[in-house]
């Protein structure tokens, strides 16, 4: 038996999860021609700033030297209405010329400056394409396996080069249900001090079960419920320095960090099913097993947290089930942990998912349907050593390898008052 006692206990939730990228980059040229040279491998890593491709360059050099050309009339122009303002001034001074031509003078002079000025833009729009001809990697990342073929003519602003997806870091998508938000939102209410993001951190597991060096954090949640399938999607974000994590990939996310204040935990191999649903043996102070009804809510790591129905410091038989009846005594024994009981627990783990549907009588996450005072020919649970008695709980510290496996009503009531262990 164990005693029952409040205590704080991790709820880790496990949600399905498909590795995405941080964003896709999709290269396209700024100026068109024709594409010379493609300066990386398909597919390969890229970084920021690297060469990809090579458009000719002709006709934009041609551009240039046009644009430089035009720049230098400007300016000779601009020199001439400069020395021309500056006479004209001279003679209005001494009054030999008129403030009309003064005036004609000065507005010479600053289209003169205006000129140049649109001259040495245009000279800078050239050399901007002619710089784009060489286009480089805006981030880095890995590119598509597929580009056009060297000496396609490519248009700008049109044509798709290639497309590049930086790995690093890497997003995870998943979602969870509503009743989830809505619980983890009372359990956050009832907390002296709430859980933050800070708090919380998000593993990842791969298909086969091994788990992904970098831990990751929740990045952002929707704020409304997907129409379709009623569920809030959200998103972690995991550091990807090694590019293990690809676009596309599914993996398991476990959420930690979420802990029950004042839980009552009972393990598994405690809890059976009744007609009137989830039911432990409590022993009262007179050392009698009592038959207690109660609500079970999550699944953790060492059992089930009940709900209600139990009180801290009661005492709930955890092995011997199969030989307890309500109202009979039992003499309690503390439970020792050992090999045996854990094969038993996780065996009860796993099969725990069927109780919905379990015959009553039957414990819950166990092999045995046997009703809970034991019936004739019960067979050994799973996980029970070699050689132990018909219906003996698999690693019960007490158990009897010579007992008599009970096979008649006179079998049960002698079995009625053994050992009720964990």
């Amino acid at each position: 038996m164990i005693t029952v006692t409040p205590q704080e206990v991790e709820l880790p939730g496990e949600y399905s999860g498909r590795v995405a990228s941080f964003r896709d980059v999709e290269v396209r040229p700024r100026v068109g021609g024709l594409l010379l040279s493609r300066e990386y491998e398909e597919g390969g890593q890229v970084q920021a700033d690297q060469v990809l491709f090579r458009i000719d360059p002709a006709t934009y050099q041609v551009a240039l030297d046009r644009a430089k050309a035009q720049l230098a009339q400007a300016q000779a122009s601009l020199t001439q209405a400069e020395e021309n303002y500056k006479r004209t001034a001279e003679l209005v001074r001494r009054q030999v010329s008129s403030e009309q031509q003064l005036d004609q003078a000065t507005a010479q002079r600053d289209q003169a400056r205006a000129a140049v000025k649109l001259a040495e833009a245009e000279v800078e729009a050239a050399r901007l394409n002619l710089d784009y001809t060489v286009v480089k990697a805006p981030v880095s990342g890995v590119t598509s396996l597929q580009s056009p073929a060297i000496g396609t003519l490519i248009q700008a602003q049109q044509t798709l080069l290639t497309t590049i997806t930086p790995l690093d870091p890497a997003y995870v998508n998943f979602s969870f249900t509503e009743k989830e938000a809505q619980d983890f939102r009372e359990l956050n209410a009832r907390r002296a001090t709430p859980i933050s993001d800070k708090d919380i951190s998000v593993e990842l597991h791969y298909g086969d079960g091994t788990t992904y060096p970098h831990v990751g954090r929740i990045d952002q949640a929707a704020r409304r419920v997907d129409a379709q399938t009623g569920t809030i999607q959200a998103r972690a974000m995991f550091p990807n320095p090694d590019g293990l994590l690809l676009p596309g990939q599914f993996v398991r996310v476990v959420i930690r960090g979420v802990t029950v204040p004042d839980a009552l935990v009972v393990p598994t191999r405690a809890v059976s099913q009744g007609p009137q649903g989830a039911f432990v043996y409590v022993v009262n102070d007179s050392n009698v097993a009592e038959q207690r009804p109660i609500r079970i809510a999550e699944q953790v790591e060492n059992g089930w947290i009940v709900r209600s129905g139990l009180q801290p410091g009661e005492r709930v038989v955890v092995d011997g089930i199969i030989r307890v009846k309500p109202g009979q005594p039992v003499r309690p024994v503390p439970a020792e942990p050992g090999p045996e009981s854990g094969k038993t627990d996780a065996a009860a783990k796993a099969a725990v998912g069927k109780d919905a549907g379990a015959e009553p009588g039957t414990s819950i996450g166990r092999r045995t349907m046997g009703t809970p005072g034991g019936s004739p020919g019960s067979s050994a649970p799973t996980g029970a050593p070699a050689g132990a008695p018909a219906g003996a709980p698999a690693g019960a510290p007490g158990a009897k390898p010579d007992a008599a496996p009970p096979s008649s009503a006179s079998g049960n009531e002698r079995s009625s008052g053994d050992e009720a262990r964990q």
